[in-house]
């Protein structure tokens, strides 16, 4: 083959190497079950990041969901100048996790993890359960997903001021994890032990999750 050509498809067939390598988000991302059965490697992360942090799986899984959608590449729209120009982005939030640069370096330094890259699906899932620990050692509780997440949005300490409060878009998203959370647990209950999903624990936590959106949305 001529060198010539062989200069000029050498990096378009890199671009498709790497591009074939990339984690493809899960088929069924709606059912926990499915997503670590075709993410096997998913399922380890996450188990290893609730035995290190205490942040269940489903509450892990469903900041995963809201945050990137499950795609390892995921980062903010650009904003766009006179509304046609793209421009920059509004954050530095990048992969899974869409943690921030100065978070993540926080992170990397106070675990050690010195190697972790925001698109890699362990990495982030070690992150999240490291961030949200800091609300369970806190009082918070662990399955609540959606005051963690509001602090995960917000900040712990924007969380203890509020700032939650004049963001109802906000309020709505913790919702969203809230609920997502709540299905990645039943379903995950009702796949591992089926006789467990009777009227009365369905019922129960139900109510308990309605008292939690209402205490926060006062």
């Amino acid at each position: 083959m001529n060198i010539k050509y062989i200069k000029v498809f050498t990096p378009l067939l890199l671009v498709l190497v790497l591009q074939s390598c990339m984690a493809t988000p899960p088929q069924n991302p709606d059912n926990i079950c499915l997503i670590f059965e075709e993410k096997k490697s998913w399922y380890k992360a996450v188990m290893r990041s609730e035995k290190r942090w205490k942040i269940p799986p489903y509450v892990l899984m469903s900041f995963v969901y809201q945050e990137s959608s499950f795609k390892s590449d995921a980062r903010p729209e650009r904003k766009k100048l006179l509304g046609f120009i793209p421009w920059f982005r509004p954050s530095t939030a990048v992969g899974y996790s869409q943690a921030l640069n100065m978070t993540w370096e926080d992170y990397k330094e106070e675990t050690g993890n010195s190697r972790a890259n925001r698109k890699d699906f362990k990495d982030s899932a070690d992150f999240i359960g490291w961030y949200a620990s800091k609300g369970y050692y806190q009082g918070f509780k662990k399955e609540d997903a959606r005051s963690l997440y509001l602090a995960y949005h917000e900040g712990y300490g924007g969380f203890k001021k509020k700032s939650y409060r004049k963001k109802q878009w906000l309020i709505k998203v913790a919702d969203r994890v809230q609920s997502r959370s709540i299905k990645y647990q039943m379903k995950r209950i009702y796949t591992v032990r089926p006789g467990s999903l009777d009227t009365f624990y369905m019922v129960t936590y139900y109510i308990k999750w309605v008292k939690t959106s209402w205490a926060y949305s006062m």
